[in-house]
């Protein structure tokens, strides 16, 4: 084991109760900032646009619409949100536009995400 502890019981119950005592206080102090955050952030719509991913130095935003073309083990060209989870490796980036285009020529609406319903809306 770890040679910075000490070796007796009494002293180890004793780190034990502070560590415990201190956790407690780490987690009410997060619970106080996610609830602090949670008030300063604007209510969600009821029908979000698609997620879009931090991208920071190196990151490349998530795109907000993507295509899975036909070809080998995709028998028709599949529409996907950006952020769909289902949505394979083998993509292309499109716009709004483009997807809607997609899907009024008979590209499938993926089962998982489902653009079509965010897509068709008037």
């Amino acid at each position: 084991m770890g040679d910075d502890l000490p070796p007796d019981l009494g002293r180890l119950r004793t780190l034990e109760t502070w560590a415990d005592h201190y956790l407690t206080r780490i987690r009410a102090r997060i619970a106080a900032v996610e609830e602090q955050q949670a008030q300063q952030q604007p209510p969600a719509p009821t029908a979000a646009p698609p997620v879009r991913s931090a991208a920071g130095p190196g990151r490349a935003r998530t795109p907000d619409w993507c295509l899975a073309e036909a070809g080998i083990g995709v028998s028709t060209t599949e529409v996907h949100r950006g952020d769909c989870w289902a949505r394979g490796k083998m993509l292309v980036a499109v716009g709004a536009e483009r997807a809607r285009a997609e899907l009024a020529g008979g590209a499938q609406s993926c089962a998982v995400c489902r653009p079509d319903r965010v897509l068709t809306r008037p």
